[in-house]
């Protein structure tokens, strides 16, 4: 499994999102807003998200934002910050 489809797995699982599937989700799609329709508190879980499965944080909410556009840009994010 890619960093990509264990991302999408473990969003809709540790977020509890319902009727979604990993196919539904775009690597593109956004995850806020008109995407996924995340929210702040689901920000905040993803930060723990992250941590629990992929071993990465986010400390600067500012760079948060772009890393949470969408799956790519998460994925970007973790596969740079495993091999630092």
């Amino acid at each position: 499994m890619n960093i990509k489809e264990k991302l999408k797995k473990v969003i809709i699982e540790d977020l509890n999102l319902e009727d979604v599937t990993p196919e539904e989700i775009g690597d593109d799609d956004p995850l806020f807003g008109d995407g996924l329709e995340l929210d702040s508190l689901d920000a905040v879980e993803l930060v723990v998200v992250l941590k629990k499965h992929f071993g990465v944080e986010i400390k600067d909410m500012t760079r948060g934002r772009e890393v949470f556009a969408s799956i790519q840009t998460l994925a970007d994010f973790i596969q740079e910050n495993m091999d630092a």
